[in-house]
């Protein structure tokens, strides 16, 4: 059974899907989900934001877990966050857990403020360094999420990321999530063109390469339309880089088939 590992419902301040409404679509799809709502302390400006009251998250939906559906959470990495994001880990039975960078300098990479007066390669390098930092201190995640999550946002005319032009961070990035077996995450939101999957095919074969095995494949839906989007895309980058695609259950990894 493919696996979507990655989504949204109403839990997260940027989503208003119900989880019925994700679980009709999966049933139409045949595929099993994990939630993973938006856990990022200290947001700039608007400290409440993206932030969920666990123990009503597994009130509300543990009832519904299964061998096809899982609970999770997305944490927004900050070495600033370290501790408290380690305490909410530990305290909570997830399934799953995703380390993700959406804030850098303090700023959300959202925002055209954090493009300001900086080249793309001064932007992107930031980025990267925050989630370098991250990574050599959040060894309780099991996936580093959507790689290319500042490619959406960036306020540039080609906003792709390019293996070449930052191949020494990215190789930095993989080498630590490969050290320390977490799984890279292949996030289909952007993967709609042969000419976007071109692009990023070089960091999923590199992680191969410097001994990542393990990928997890997420839709990053936040409505019911989009649940299961492309994850045949992802399956078919896992199997051309040699990667094995998992889903999370109790924090361990299991292979998922087509």
């Amino acid at each position: 059974m493919l696996f979507d590992t990655h989504m949204h419902t109403r839990f997260s301040t940027d989503s208003d899907m119900l989880l019925e409404d994700a679980l009709l679509r999966a049933r139409q799809l045949g595929i099993g989900i994990t939630i993973t709502e938006h856990m990022d302390l200290a947001y700039p400006g608007e400290p409440a934001a993206f932030t969920f009251d666990t123990d009503q998250y597994f009130a509300a939906y543990n009832s519904y877990r299964s061998e096809s559906v899982l609970l999770g959470i997305e944490l927004g990495m900050r070495c600033d966050c370290l501790a408290d994001n380690c305490r909410i880990a530990q305290a909570n039975s997830f399934d799953y857990i995703i380390g993700s960078i959406h804030v850098v300098d303090n700023v959300d990479i959202y925002c055209s403020e954090f493009y300001h007066q900086r080249s793309k390669q001064e932007a992107y390098n930031l980025y990267f360094d925050a989630m370098i930092a991250c990574l050599r201190e959040y060894d309780f995640i099991h996936s580093l999420g959507h790689i290319d999550y500042i490619s959406r946002y960036a306020k540039y005319q080609d906003t792709e990321i390019y293996y070449r032009e930052f191949a020494d961070r990215i190789d930095e990035v993989l080498r630590l999530a490969a050290t320390r077996n977490i799984a890279l995450e292949i996030n289909t939101r952007r993967l709609d063109s042969k000419e976007r999957i071109d692009i990023i095919l070089p960091i999923y074969r590199r992680f191969a390469e410097l001994g990542g095995t393990l990928v997890t494949i997420g839709s990053d839906a936040h409505r019911e339309s989009e649940v299961g989007r492309r994850l045949n895309v992802g399956m078919e980058i896992a199997k051309h880089c040699g990667l094995t695609a998992v889903r999370f259950v109790n924090g361990s990894p299991l292979e998922i088939k087509a």
